[in-house]
């Protein structure tokens, strides 16, 4: 076929509203993909931009990451090659649910905070009829589609702040975005259809993972190639805080705290790359395990800690290293993209050309050669 590893490219990622998301930078990360590569995993995967450019490219593709609403996108988008949403789909989702026990949580925690009684009543209604449908790739679509509405009817698309409904009763504000006045349903069924032509096959089994990531990478076997993203530490890493409801939405938590202004759940899952005191001794285990894998990428930010030349030193420990470089012109969100700052890429080699792990070194000399 002419142009075959151009073939999935007529389907297109539905564009996020998230917080270091990739998906403006996907032609200049493509460019440092290696060659021959079949299996890719993106290990923190976020919006799944990456994985989503993995899979048009034809590699299977593992993602993850240890949030379970990035999961949901992972299932919905990477993982199913043809469950789409249906108008009988639809019936059900928006029906009056019977499941008493789903029906208060978001109206008692995030009622007068995010979003008016009735808007928060129609979450925990459609929450309790997402396992009405009949399989999994759809329950994942319908958590992705709806967490997608929720971050375009909130100002500034995350959660992190209380400023919601001041700013949906302003009407310069409503101007700029109508959404923020807009019912949730109309948004979702607005959205849905570019999340149904954006879901095909690759003809690979892709896998989407929901662990931490240190845990994860020692059980994959024969993978060419990692995406690294980590959290951004000291610049924007509390993705925890940032989209909390999404997760408290996801998880319909029975057993967390609610705490502070905007009712974060508590205590939070543990990262290892988000706090200053963690995020060193992380990428050290990070790259340690990861010794089997061939060829990395790593994703950074010149505001982060450790910072450039120290990240770079540390890496150099176990592979050969090129940076790359690329400046925000227009900030996008959070600290670590503001305008002036710099989109790092490191891309890490075997120091061998003829590339021999640990393990296989160990087990020639076990075998006396």
């Amino acid at each position: 076929m002419l142009f075959e590893e151009y073939q999935y490219f007529n389907y297109q990622f539905p564009e996020p509203q998230y917080l270091g998301a990739k998906h403006t930078l996907l032609p200049w990360i493509n460019q440092y993909i290696p060659n021959n590569v079949t299996t890719a995993i993106d290990a923190f995967a976020g919006s799944q931009s990456v994985s989503f450019l993995f899979k048009q490219l034809g590699f299977k593709t593992l993602t993850n990451d240890f949030l379970n609403f990035n999961h949901q996108i992972g299932l919905s988008l990477i993982e199913n090659k043809k469950d789409i949403l249906t108008q009988n789909d639809l019936k059900l989702l928006f029906q009056p649910a019977s499941k008493k026990q789903y029906f208060e949580l978001i109206e008692n925690t995030f009622t007068d905070i995010f979003f008016e009684k009735s808007e928060a009543q129609f979450l925990d209604n459609f929450r309790a009829n997402i396992s009405l449908l009949d399989n999994s790739y759809k329950q994942a679509l319908a958590f992705t589609v709806m967490n997608r509405s929720m971050t375009r009817k909130i100002t500034m698309g995350h959660f992190g702040h209380t400023q919601a409904l001041v700013y949906a009763n302003n009407p310069e504000r409503v101007k700029r975005n109508r959404s923020l006045i807009r019912p949730l349903k109309e948004i979702f069924e607005e959205i849905l259809p570019k999340y149904n032509k954006a879901i095909f096959d690759n003809k690979r089994d892709n896998q989407s993972y929901h662990q931490n990531v240190l845990d994860l990478i020692p059980t994959l076997k024969k993978v060419d190639l990692a995406y690294f993203d980590p959290p951004y530490c000291d610049s924007h890493a509390d993705y925890q805080g940032f989209y909390h409801l999404l997760e408290t939405y996801t998880e319909y938590w029975k057993n967390k705290e609610f705490v502070n202004g905007i009712k974060r759940y508590e205590p939070q899952r543990f990262s290892g790359f988000d706090k200053k005191r963690d995020v060193i001794a992380s990428f050290e285990k990070l790259f340690e395990i990861s010794e089997e894998i061939p060829h990395w990428l790593i994703s950074y930010n010149n505001r982060s800690y450790p910072g450039i030349e120290e990240f770079e030193k540390l890496i150099s420990k176990y592979r050969t290293v090129k940076v790359e470089a690329k400046t925000y012109q227009n900030g996008r969100g959070g600290k670590g993209s503001v305008a002036g700052s710099q989109e790092i890429l490191f891309i890490c080699k075997p120091k061998k050309v003829h590339f021999i792990s640990l393990k296989q070194q160990e087990n020639l000399v076990n075998e006396g050669f």
